[in-house]
């Protein structure tokens, strides 16, 4: 079947699935959860308050992890009063399509737990990499920069936005250039994490905010969820540069 699968059986593995899943409103309903993966608003005031909170009430041993991209593992680990226990668990969108995941532990983390939740990766199907509590990880704390150094060069006016999208696409290989990618991130999104990065980390010279980022955003062109950031959309089809 190639991996398709007919109507029926989608509908059938559809079906088996929700009924393995239950929700609630109420945290307090995971008190013997084994593993609590969190997902919540990239806010780190508002993901310490929800770790203070669900420490007490559930089980001790089990483990936490937080799916930030960007925020500090921990300041969110001491929270939750089982620093031990508590690993950074980073998918990246679309969760269904990418394959990798990043484990990101603290000095507080027992090895085992970085053991245990890399084996859980494995099972779900994903291949994982593991990282000390870095700013932005690997993956981030490498593409972020690389993003922001393309938009100083549209600050600069090196090169015009196609230029530099269509050098790193032919030049090193890239699926989609920094600033299409900006776009399809969210210039709202780089800009939040950028902002956090430089409250956090003042001394660090690659965090820079590039004025044209600040700017685009200023003015709600934030890519391509707003149908405008470097480049025109037309929902997710791209366009053109808007410098052209």
């Amino acid at each position: 079947k190639n991996g398709k699968s007919t109507s029926e059986e989608a509908k059938q593995q559809f079906d088996d699935t929700i009924s393995r899943i239950s929700t609630t409103t109420d945290i307090a309903d995971a008190h013997d959860c084994d593993l609590i993966i969190e997902a919540i608003i990239e806010r780190e005031d508002i993901k310490i308050d929800f770790y203070e909170k669900l420490g007490p009430l559930i089980k001790p041993s089990c483990v936490f992890a937080s799916n930030t991209s960007s925020l500090a593992i921990t300041n969110m680990a001491l929270a939750s009063g089982r620093p031990d226990k508590f690993v950074g668990l980073h998918f990246f969108n679309p969760v269904q399509v990418m394959k990798l995941v990043e484990v990101i532990s603290t000095t507080h983390t027992d090895k085992e737990v970085v053991d245990d939740i890399v084996t859980f990766g494995d099972k779900i199907g994903k291949k994982t990499v593991t990282c000390g509590d870095t700013p932005g990880f690997i993956v981030n704390r490498l593409l972020v920069p690389f993003l922001t150094q393309a938009m100083a060069m549209v600050d600069r006016g090196d090169a015009s936005t196609r230029d530099i999208d269509l050098s790193m696409q032919l030049g090193a290989g890239h699926p989609m250039g920094p600033l299409h990618l900006s776009d399809y991130i969210g210039l709202d999104t780089a800009l939040s994490i950028l902002e956090g990065w430089k409250e956090s980390y003042p001394d660090e010279p690659a965090f820079i905010i590039p004025q044209c980022l600040a700017e685009k955003v200023k003015n709600g062109h934030v890519g391509r969820k707003s149908g405008q950031g470097f480049y025109k959309w037309d929902g997710d089809k791209v366009l053109g540069p808007v410098d052209n």
